[in-house]
């Protein structure tokens, strides 16, 4: 078999750009919110379990696709389901295990995509997303697939709970850069980066429809829970895998190439990135600056018990059920402690952030111990008294 024949089978290792790509894309991304919940709280495992049994899935299953020699549905979007599950587990391992700032995490998992796709670039002379043929280049493909999960995760947590934002306006935000990308995607604007710019921002538009579908009523959702949001997803996943396998709609049957010049495409990268830069660094500080104003006024004697009623009041029913050995109920209420303390934190910890980062790591402690796969009640009401007291 010669070099070209070759080449030509092993653009089928990645998919057409259409519209059943940016479907799927954004169902995975839903899965990766939704199905980690299910995973770390619903079915026990903890946060670092269920990250370490997805590590090794992943593993598996990416050495299933480099071993393919063309694009095969299935074993793809699964790789990208399961990237998108990892990406969020290790997001939220460094914020809520190790404690990094989601600003933090933003600003890191940045500057680990722009190296990966330099390094891409210096190794390939080219980031297409149309001719990924060898090793090398799904290498650097997979490697940047995960660092946008990771990093859309990161900033999407830093909008919706650091900057306190919520997730339907965040996703509303996600929703106009990507449509503003799109259209500029249409005159102009080069192809490769319009498409990372977007990969990355469909992670927080997919864990703002997944939060909206899963959270109960009490906390704005529509509360179908993680375990139905999951299934439902999961069998569109499955449905519109199976269109495409036997319709075979995002076969690429021929090289596409990215017409913009290597001097433009630089100087578009530029004053994109750039511009990325100067809006989310001025929103940043907008932000903050009205949350302290927004503080100081309505908590100008810091953070009181009268502040914290709501939180404790949810931390005595999760104690009630676990005195009752109702751990199941005990489970529910420490996820919705969860939920409404993400969506307090920008609030609070603009009020008196050491007193919050304290009853933070209070709140994490109950989680961890309530949600374990065998808790024990007198470790779980030993932990809720010492961050109720907390609250006093």
């Amino acid at each position: 078999m010669n070099k070209q024949t070759t080449m030509k089978k092993m653009l089928n290792k990645v998919p057409q750009i259409t519209i059943f790509f940016w479907i799927i894309k954004v169902l995975c991304t839903t899965v990766g919110e939704t199905f980690s919940d299910f995973l770390s709280v619903n079915m026990g495992f903890g946060l670092v379990g269920t990250a370490v049994a997805m590590g090794v899935v992943l593993a598996i299953v990416l050495y299933f696709q480099f071993k393919k020699t063309k694009y095969v549905p299935s074993v793809y979007w699964l790789s990208v389901v399961l990237i998108s599950v990892f990406g969020t587990l290790v997001t939220d391992y460094f914020t809520d295990e190790i404690g990094v700032p989601l600003e933090f995490s933003t600003i890191f998992f940045s500057i680990a995509l722009v190296i990966t796709f330099a390094v891409w670039y210096r190794s390939e002379k080219t980031l297409s997303i149309h001719s990924i043929f060898t090793t090398k280049r799904e290498s650097f493909y997979w490697l940047s697939i995960f660092f946008t999960f990771a990093l859309g995760t990161a900033s999407g947590d830093l909008m919706a709970e650091a900057l306190g934002l919520g997730y339907l306006v965040t996703g509303l935000i996600i929703c106009g850069v990507i449509i503003s990308v799109s259209i500029a995607w249409k005159f102009g604007l080069n192809s490769i980066l319009s498409f990372w710019i977007i990969y990355i921002m469909t992670r927080p538009l997919g864990a703002s429809i997944g939060d909206l579908l899963s959270q109960t009523h009490e906390n704005g959702g529509l509360g179908f829970g993680a375990t139905i949001t999951s299934i439902i997803f999961l069998l569109a996943i499955v449905v519109t895998i199976i269109f495409l396998t036997l319709t075979k709609k995002d076969l690429i049957v021929k090289p596409i190439v990215e017409t913009n010049s290597k001097g433009n495409t630089f100087v578009q990268v530029a004053i994109v990135l750039s511009l990325f830069l100067v809006v989310s660094v001025a929103g940043y500080i907008m932000r903050t600056s009205t949350l302290a104003e927004e503080a100081r006024a309505s908590a100008p004697m810091g953070l009181t018990s009268q502040e914290l009623m709501d939180f404790v009041a949810i931390e005595q029913d999760t104690l009630a059920y676990v005195v009752n050995n109702d751990m199941p109920s005990a489970k529910e209420r420490a996820k919705d402690l969860e939920t409404k303390w993400d969506q307090s934190a920008a609030r609070l910890k603009a009020i008196d952030s050491n007193k919050w980062t304290t009853i933070d790591d209070s709140i994490d402690v109950v989680l961890s111990d309530v949600r374990t796969k065998n808790p024990d009640a007198s470790t779980c009401q030993t932990d809720i008294n010492e961050s109720l007291d907390l609250m006093k």
